[in-house]
């Protein structure tokens, strides 16, 4: 085991026991929210950096601006990719980030839990109840209101609560039917929504068609993931053969990770950016994306394409993509013809993403 594997097995037991304590959200029988517009400063708590958990995040953040309209939401996160991927969700105010390296940066990782305690907070939310590091910001925030993420068998029956961007919803709608305000259990829960713009829409269609320089529809493909959810060079390779074998009324672009590496060995046009954004806006002007588990697939997902996640061995149901025509399959399960029948499903359902309706 590395150095830093073993640092991060002791922060983790650390949290744990300070956290062991912590996590439960405290009802009384005179708690109750009354008036929604007293709600008014929201802190969420997802102190992960990750693209994917952040994406995942956006669900949420859309309840809690459409339950109590006239809040403020402030983010407790990690990293530095949060202020681009929630750079147009007017409701977020500030976002307060952990450094990527908090025993580099003890004094910067210290005032990020001093200011905390300093903000007034009327409600307070972990995302995650399995996040030791969230269940304590939220314990520590000033906040009147406070809701450590815990779920409960009055919503843990319904068919997608596994998924991690619709339990942390199912969850918060549950504690504020407990707050007595009125809920609708039922609603569709919102999709991931990076909220791109008009005008980065059409550059990534404008980046796209100096790629294709056709006016074929277009399939994008990401070959990379990182640890063992990354896909062979054996199956890629056979599977980029299938798909240009059926599909030679269409451009397939390949989508490079950051790293600038290829699992096909760089024979399809590829794109490649460090700007999320722009990766999304490309994305968004495709009529299907393929990929596996990643960042990147979620980013698909919050772009509203169509998209195909291949999963090997992360629990599909907790990270399958989802809405407008998504899906994510068992590579260990499926055949050559099931996916060729998935994809076809999918191309043929003649429905536009809404960015692409919207322009």
């Amino acid at each position: 085991m590395s150095v830093l594997s073993k640092i991060n097995v002791h922060r983790r037991s650390i949290m744990r026991n300070l956290t062991k304590n912590v996590g439960k959200t405290n009802m009384q029988d005179d708690f109750i929210l009354v008036d929604k517009s007293e709600i008014k400063r929201v802190l969420i708590c997802r102190p992960n950096g990750r693209l994917g958990n952040l994406l995942l995040i956006t669900p949420l953040v859309q309840e809690v601006s459409e339950m109590f309209p006239n809040c403020k939401i402030d983010l407790f996160v990690k990293g530095t990719l949060a202020p681009i991927i929630f750079e147009k969700y007017d409701v977020v105010g500030k976002i307060i980030h952990l450094p990527k390296k908090p025993f580099k940066s003890l004094l910067a990782y210290s005032k990020v839990w001093i200011s905390l305690k300093k903000t007034p907070y009327d409600l307070a939310i972990n995302v995650d109840q399995n996040s030791s590091s969230g269940q304590l910001a939220v314990q520590f925030s000033n906040a009147k209101y406070k809701f450590f993420g815990d779920s409960n068998e009055e919503v843990e029956h319904k068919s997608d609560f596994e998924h991690i961007a619709k339990y942390p919803v199912y969850n918060f709608r549950n504690y504020l039917a407990k707050l007595r305000m009125p809920t609708n259990s039922n609603k569709i829960i919102a999709p991931l929504d990076l909220k791109l713009t008009a005008s980065e829409i059409a550059e990534g269609r404008k980046i796209l068609g100096g790629l294709t320089n056709n006016d074929k529809k277009t399939i994008c493909i990401f070959t990379y993931a990182t640890g063992t959810k990354c896909l062979s060079e054996e199956w890629w390779e056979k599977f980029y053969s299938q798909l240009t074998d059926e599909y030679k009324d269409y451009n397939i672009i390949e989508i490079l990770p950051v790293e600038n590496v290829s699992q096909i060995g760089f024979k399809a046009p590829t794109f490649y950016s460090k700007d999320i954004r722009e990766i999304g806006s490309v994305i968004a002007n495709a009529d299907l994306f393929i990929g596996a588990d990643s960042g990147i697939m979620h980013l698909s997902s919050a772009v509203h394409t169509p998209t195909v996640g291949l999963f090997s061995v992360s629990n599909l149901k907790k990270y399958e993509p989802y809405d407008n025509c998504s899906i994510g399959v068992d590579v260990n399960l499926y055949t050559s013809k099931e996916y060729i029948k998935t994809i076809n499903s999918i191309l043929n359902n003649g429905r536009l993403n809404s960015y692409s309706k919207a322009i």
